[in-house]
């Protein structure tokens, strides 16, 4: 039986790093947040659709008020993953770096 474990050895152990799953998260939150925060700012302040480019009129087929209720929404949902990605990295201090436990024979293998 070539690569299969005797039951008479004990069991391995495996580390699984918790805090660090916890900063991965925060750090894909503030990324994505920072990210779209920034665009909705841009728009804004500077930008404006790009239906203006090809109207005969600006503001003919996207009005102002549409405009800048839809950059408000930008920045209100790129400062809320930034506040996840905030708490995030709040939480993952209460976490232990690293959790050991015995490692658990799968239930399922797919080519046995």
């Amino acid at each position: 039986m070539r690569g299969h474990r005797a039951s008479a050895q004990p069991p391995a152990h495996e580390t699984i790093k918790i805090r660090g799953l916890a900063r991965l998260a925060a750090a894909i939150f503030a990324g994505w947040g920072g990210l779209v925060a920034f665009k909705g700012l841009w728009d804004l302040f500077v930008g404006e659709p790009e239906a203006n480019l090809y109207a005969p009129a600006k503001w003919a087929f996207v009005t102002e008020p549409q405009w800048l209720r839809y950059s408000g929404f930008e920045l209100v949902y790129g400062l809320a993953a930034l506040g996840l990605a905030w708490y995030c990295l709040r939480w993952s201090r209460r976490l232990p770096e690293t959790v050991r436990r015995p490692r658990r024979e799968p239930e399922f293998t797919l080519f046995e």
